[in-house]
């Protein structure tokens, strides 16, 4: 950490992670000249327990002077610490922003590392080699299983898991945040709770979690971009525990979101469809092989849960629970 001298002693800087007096700085934020306001802290201990998501902060600049060609170093393109453009699916990585005719403002950006899962937690047959072996030839393809009483209880069991899961992803989500903390959270409340994250490496997808932004549809790679004010983002979250499968997602405002963006997301909540876009219904891929956006660049939401269907009506395993944020104005009317 750098000290200020008397300058520092002075500063009116508040630490960016406790909001204490703070005296110290960031060394890369200095070596990278940025601004001093949330690089500063009050000390080693903020600053290390910080440090997981504070380093996306030279990871953008880093990206940022890659794409507008400031820098005159011909390995500037490789960002830190490994992270890097995805690529085929997942199936590769590149230290360059692809070239693509993006049809909205969004652009991918680098991508952090496999997040590892303990041994001991229960894996479903593609999270060695991404690809999954019983799925495609199952008749669960083509035939709707009735399940006995003992699979619908470990289908309740992981879907609360689920939502808890998504629920912890929700409570973080704001303006400066990036995605793939997002994701850490995804991956560690799922791995505590004994779950496995089932999109990590499911067809070679990298990451815990699917998170949408804006004009992305689904299937979003969570990286190293910082959500905006304004922003919509959608978490998808699907639990792999006791042999079943969890699924559900939510769409969420950034900070100050438009009227447009809040009747948009408001009515794909009330009408529980897959996808909804304030646009045209076609759709593109990124070069990421993975995420699906708006044609025209226009927002989309979207909403799914779990559902059981008896004989008596419709059940919500993956529903709202007493515990879960108050993240939706229109619930409170």
């Amino acid at each position: 950490m750098a000290g200020g001298g008397s300058e520092a002693a002075e500063s009116t800087f508040s630490c960016a992670r406790c909001g204490k007096p703070a005296h110290l700085q960031c060394p890369k934020c200095v070596e990278l000249k940025l601004p001093r306001e949330g690089a500063a802290f009050c000390s080693q201990d903020c600053f290390k327990e910080s440090w997981s998501s504070h380093k996306s902060v030279h990871l953008k600049a880093k990206a940022s002077s890659v794409e507008t060609g400031v820098t005159n170093n011909k390995n500037a393109e490789t960002t830190i610490d490994g992270w890097l453009y995805c690529m085929k699916k997942g199936q590769a990585r590149v230290s360059k922003l692809p070239h693509f005719d993006w049809p909205g403002t969004l652009r991918p950006y680098p991508i952090s590392s496999y997040r590892t899962v303990p041994a001991h937690i229960d894996k479903p047959d593609w999270a060695l080699d991404g690809i999954p072996k019983v799925e495609p030839n199952s008749d669960l393809q083509h035939v709707v299983e009735i399940k006995n009483p003992e699979q619908i209880e470990r289908m309740r069991e992981t879907c609360r898991i689920s939502r808890e899961v998504l629920d912890a992803a929700a409570r973080i989500v704001r303006p400066g945040v990036t995605t793939d903390e997002i994701d850490r959270v995804v991956h560690e409340a799922t791995v505590a709770a004994g779950g496995y994250p089932s999109p990590l490496n499911y067809h070679f997808f990298p990451k815990s979690c699917c998170t949408s932004v804006n004009e992305v549809i689904c299937h979003g790679i969570p990286d190293a971009r910082k959500l905006e004010d304004g922003d919509i983002v959608n978490v998808d979250i699907s639990v792999y525990y006791k042999g079943v499968h969890g699924d559900l997602n939510e769409t969420y405002f950034v900070g100050n979101v438009d009227e447009t963006s809040r009747k948009l997301v408001q009515c794909t909540y009330e009408c529980l469809e897959k996808a909804i876009s304030i646009g045209v219904w076609r759709d593109r891929m990124w070069p990421d092989g993975w995420t699906a956006v708006t044609a025209d660049g226009k927002r989309s939401a979207q909403f799914e849960h779990t559902l059981l269907v008896t004989e008596t009506g419709v059940e919500v395993l993956t529903g709202r629970l007493p515990t879960s944020p108050n993240v939706f104005p229109w619930l409170n009317v």
